[in-house]
């Protein structure tokens, strides 16, 4: 009857609205009660089949849409679901979707109306205060801001801020003990007693708590815990509950879900382990893997058929995303006919990727909203935004971020030039005179303020008659640089402060000292130079950053015009193109550094979430992709991304003997992972054996250091460190002698 009562309806609304379902569509709408896990591959139409999948139990199954609860990830997300239910079903009443914040909200309200307790969010305005006894600023930011000058003695930078906010929310979503904090790696100075204060100062204001969206969780997943009223309250208002995009779903929204549901367990949860991009933001993507163990009833069905991109692109991105171990064996299909096989564009150096970028698509018929530019860091899109204004081709930078041009490198360098127009600015030199190798001391650069003179700054220094002479020496030569820096091109200008003036060496102390990446420095310079070509002055290198600002700012508003869109890999989930251009590809970038450090190292997950990174990029192109790496970057050679190497292989296998998937299985794990070592340390002492290795022993890993044994199983190790528990790939700790018992250390101590 339900098989029969699906037919009908399926053939009415293709006759309605020309939806026609495939069979494993057709079995998730068709599966109404209990749990079922969706996996939807990239393309595969999941809200087509989410939204159906809710109109049936409404139209055949006298579901009630009010007591319908869809779950999303983001207020888009939400928006888009109302407006395809509403396109779809246009005679039903709307359904309940919202964002899990929304969900939360709502909870914590109503558990702090119970307990006669008032709140402030402090996401919002920065100006406005709230009414306790302190007047603190409702802006997370701005406390944050204000703590980390109490407490280590700076201002905080944008790069800084942004690892900050990312450990406390990443904390918060894992539900994180404090005494795992310091387990939770954070770069920023004193972040774990910032992050202490921070909630104690949320606290202080009596019956008046202040809040971030962070707090929502947590408070709304501790009230269903303590409040059983209030939890049977919210399990009693739905009858059905969907999450969309549960791949980038934290451990404390899953708690939510499952105590919603805990009644009924009708559950259906949408997402693709594949495409689970957000483990640094807290998401679980081992939850998915372990649905069985939650829910162990639940049905898992797979929607494996492609309806976006060509057989070119989805053959090679299937093949490609088998390289990770830790997922669904889903593949990827397409009735689509090919179209033209993917495109690896090696140039010889870095400064050519943005013209050549430019000039492909200058080339191109058919408008430009066909066509996005993806990368990794959004750093990449300064450089192709000046090529792209200068060849007048129109732009929108998806998730725009305006911190390039208020970075403390480029008010430096700014400054630098200014200098040189007027060497009498102590103003100035209070800024820059830190950032030259000259030995001169902050109280000597702070003094020149208190004294009006006619004289550069640096003959005031010579004439105080205070210094030695190496210090006499490198004042002559930074004020002869100055000299020469008048007047010349903005380009020359700028390798002269790298160089001549010491800027870079003492960038690298800072780098030291701070725990700022040298290479993220250097990039910001060299951006700064490709601006400079060809310009004259450096007044008009100065107008040219004001206007690549403006620019920046005003391309928001190109949303859905007829322009190249400009997006990093993590934004562009979601979004689908006629034409993709992958940029950047070369290994220290995806995969970055610490990604080939961690594996090698025996840990897994950071370099298949970048694997599930590219395979999200690739999947992004309906009809040409495009990869772009190069040789050199900044007179040195780089190697082209091991992804895009893969993807080579994958699309030209070796002529020899091509094995089947089963000979691979077979193969020793070594072999499939040393397309990611450039070599293997050997190391006597190893432990070469699974069978040596014990739960509840303690062995010393080459990296981490002394460790006890928590799990052995068939694929990994699980050991606990002193600071934090580590998931470990097992063949990879035997092959390459990660592990060793204690006794050799012994023995050779």
């Amino acid at each position: 009857m339900n098989r029969l009562s699906g037919e009908v309806f399926f053939e009415r609304k293709k006759q309605e609205i020309g939806v026609s379902l495939n069979e494993v569509q057709k079995k998730a709408v068709l599966h109404t009660e209990g749990q079922l896990l969706l996996l939807a591959s990239p393309g595969s139409g999941k809200t087509t089949t989410i939204i159906m999948r809710i109109g049936y139990l409404i139209t055949e199954k006298g579901a009630d849409p009010s007591r319908i609860k869809g779950v999303t990830f983001s207020k888009a997300s939400a928006m888009d679901m109302k407006d395809r239910f509403q396109r779809f079903f246009p005679e039903l009443a709307p359904v309940d979707f919202s964002t899990i914040h929304s969900l939360a909200f709502e909870i914590t309200r109503e558990y702090f109306y119970k307990k006669r307790l008032t709140f402030d969010l402090i996401e919002g305005d920065a100006n406005k205060k709230n009414n306790g006894p302190q007047q603190l600023p409702l802006n997370k930011k701005l406390i944050l801001r204000n703590l980390f000058e109490q407490l280590v003695g700076d201002k905080i930078t944008e790069d800084q801020m942004d690892e900050l906010t990312t450990y406390i929310s990443f904390i918060k979503n894992k539900l994180l003990p404090k005494g795992e904090w310091a387990s939770v790696k954070c770069e920023v100075p004193r972040a774990q007693m910032i992050f202490q204060e921070y909630e104690k100062l949320k606290r202080s204001q009596g019956t008046n708590l202040l809040l971030d969206y962070d707090d929502m969780l947590t408070i709304a997943n501790h009230a269903m815990e303590k409040d059983l009223n209030l939890l049977r309250k919210y399990q009693n208002r739905y009858d059905y509950v969907l999450t969309d995009e549960s791949q980038d779903t934290s451990m404390v929204q899953h708690a939510i879900i499952e105590k919603l549901v805990k009644e009924h367990g009708n559950l259906c949860v949408v997402a693709d382990d594949d495409q689970s991009i957000y483990t640094w933001r807290a998401a679980e993507p081992q939850y998915l893997l372990n649905f069985k163990e939650v829910f162990p009833d639940a049905e898992i069905l797979m929607m494996e058929q492609n309806y976006r991109s060509s057989k070119d692109i989805v053959d090679v991105a299937n093949q490609f995303i088998k390289r990770n171990k830790q997922r669904y064996d889903k593949n990827m299909f397409t009735e689509n006919p090919s179209q033209e096989p993917i495109r690896i564009q090696t140039l010889t150096d870095y400064k050519f990727q943005a013209k050549y970028v430019v000039q492909a698509i200058k080339e191109r018929t058919g408008n430009y909203s066909d066509v996005a530019v993806l990368f990794r860091n959004n750093s990449s899109s300064i450089i192709l935004m000046n090529e792209m204004d200068r060849a007048g081709i129109p732009f929108y930078l998806k998730d725009s971020d305006n911190r390039f041009f208020s970075h403390w490198v480029v008010e430096d360098i700014l400054n630098f030039m200014r200098m040189s127009f007027n060497m009498k600015r102590a103003d100035i030199f209070e800024r820059i005179g830190m950032k030259m190798d000259l030995y001169i001391s902050k109280s000597k650069v702070e003094s020149l303020k208190l004294v009006s003179s006619d004289l550069s700054v640096f003959d005031q220094l010579l004439a105080s008659g205070e210094l030695k002479g190496h210090q006499v020496k490198k004042l002559k030569e930074a004020k002869k640089v100055f000299q020469e820096m008048k007047g010349a091109k903005p380009l020359p200008v700028i390798r002269m402060i790298r160089t001549d003036l010491g800027y870079e060496k003492v960038l690298e102390k800072i780098c030291e000292r701070l725990g700022f990446k040298m290479d993220y420095l250097n990039g910001i310079l060299n951006t700064l130079e490709e601006i400079a070509d060809t310009l004259e002055t450096m007044e008009d290198f100065a107008k040219r950053l004001q206007y690549l600002e403006g620019l920046l700012k005003s391309s928001k508003f190109n949303k859905g015009k007829n322009v190249v869109t400009f997006s990093t890999l993590h934004s562009s989930k979601g979004l689908e193109f006629k034409e993709v251009y992958m940029i950047d590809l070369i290994d220290g970038i995806i995969p970055s550094q610490d990604d080939i450090d961690s594996y090698r190292d025996g840990e897994l997950e950071m370099m298949e979430e970048a694997v599930r990174l590219f395979y999200v990029g690739m999947t992004r192109a309906q009809q040409k992709l495009v990869l772009v790496t190069y040789s050199t970057k900044d007179f040195v050679r780089v190697r082209p991304s091991q992804f895009v190497r893969d993807v080579k292989k994958i699309m030209n296998p070796p002529k020899e003997k091509r094995e089947t998937e089963a000979d691979t299985k077979k193969k020793s794990g070594i072999s499939q992972r040393k397309k990611f070592q450039d070599e293997v340390v050997t190391n006597p002492n190893a432990i070469k054996e699974k069978e040596l290795l014990k739960e509840g022993e303690t062995v010393k890993h080459r990296v981490f250091g002394r460790g006890k044994i928590v799990k052995v199983d068939h694929t990994h190790i699980i050991m606990q460190f002193p600071k934090v528990e580590k998931k470990l790939l097992l063949q990879m700790c035997l092959d390459m002698g990660l592990l060793e018992p204690l006794e050799n250390e012994t023995t050779q101590g």
